[in-house]
């Protein structure tokens, strides 16, 4: 029976899955076994992590190992260094894959949008790393049941940077369906994570505030789409990437905003993006509104909504829900 002694010091260390880690790879943080009610050293910070090292733990069914809290930060750094090959790794399980790239990819938006990515000389280099986080999970939901393993990690409590990763993954799932090519795909997915990077300069009291908006508050929460073109007009954004960001509040009966486009101007992806940013906002804890389930924001989608968005696109969102044990 572990002591209060024991609980603070497996308090100081986080856990991962050996399959995380690359063979030949060096990362900046020690590895840790538990024995017993203490932590023993398996292999120091720079040492090469071989494919002997993975071998002895999983012949003796070690699934865990450990690794300090304080050297977190060089753990999240090297798994965005070596994402890809851990994703490719057969040997690690769809669900610990979605589980790391879902945690990268919310730290990587996270970073972006606390930084307001031009403010900054690395800007370019933070969107390369959404670029690149975009491009990973395209190729893994290109495996049948990967949205069903990266769903299981969508919260419900709103923050606009998770609220982005999460429309990312809803849209980048429906999407699936239509077949578009590669570099359609991560256009579009750099567009959702990126939709709501103006609202960073939108002030914290009306973005957070409690109740009602004003009218003139409303207006200045509209101007979310045109701030985040120019907050990313330094990046080479393609079409579609400046489209999702635009125009993912435009309605297909030209209600929506900022420029009131109809039907046959609203393309494929930003009718995507739509829907994924309205479901998601409203099953989420906003600061003025709690969480609605998923079958009554269905049901005013497709009632209260019917003529702004794509109702056969919204057909293939329940399903693409309901194949991912969401509903």
């Amino acid at each position: 029976m572990h002591n209060k002694n024991d609980a603070q010091l497996q308090e100081s260390y986080i856990s991962i899955s050996p399959l995380m880690l690359v063979p030949g790879k060096r990362g900046r943080f020690d590895v840790h076994l538990l024995q017993g009610n203490g932590f023993v050293l398996y292999t120091k910070a720079d040492e090469h992590f071989t494919s002997a090292h993975r071998s002895r733990l999983c012949e003796g069914g070690v699934c865990e190992v450990y690794i300090q809290k304080e050297q977190e930060i060089f753990y999240k750094e090297y798994v965005e260094d070596n994402l890809g090959l851990v994703l490719l790794d057969d040997n690690a399980s769809l669900i610990d894959r979605a589980r790391l790239l879902h945690e990268a990819s919310l730290g990587i938006v996270q970073e972006a949008f606390e930084r307001r990515l031009p403010e900054h000389i690395v800007r370019q280099k933070d969107f390369q790393r959404v670029v690149l986080a975009v491009q990973q999970t395209v190729r893994l939901l290109a495996e049948g049941q990967s949205f069903k393993a990266l769903a299981q990690f969508i919260s419900h409590d709103y923050r606009t940077f998770s609220h982005c990763v999460h429309v990312f993954l809803y849209s980048s799932a429906l999407l699936q369906a239509y077949k578009l090519d590669e570099e359609t795909m991560i256009q579009a997915g750099v567009g959702a994570m990126l939709h709501d990077i103006g609202k960073t300069v939108i002030p914290s009291e009306i973005l957070l505030k409690p109740g009602a908006l004003s009218n003139q508050e409303r207006s200045i929460i509209q101007t979310h789409a045109d701030h985040g073109i120019m907050l990313c007009n330094h990046f080479p954004l393609g079409q579609v990437t400046m489209d999702c960001i635009l125009h993912h509040h435009e309605k297909l009966d030209g209600s929506g905003y900022p420029m009131g486009l109809t039907k046959e101007l609203i393309s494929l992806p930003v009718r995507a993006v739509t829907i994924a940013d309205i479901y998601d906002a409203m099953t989420t804890n906003r600061s003025y509104c709690k969480a609605m389930n998923p079958f009554q924001v269905l049901r005013i989608m497709r009632d209260e909504m019917f003529g702004e968005l794509d109702i056969e696109m919204f057909k293939n969102f329940v399903k693409v829900l309901s194949g991912a044990d969401l509903l």
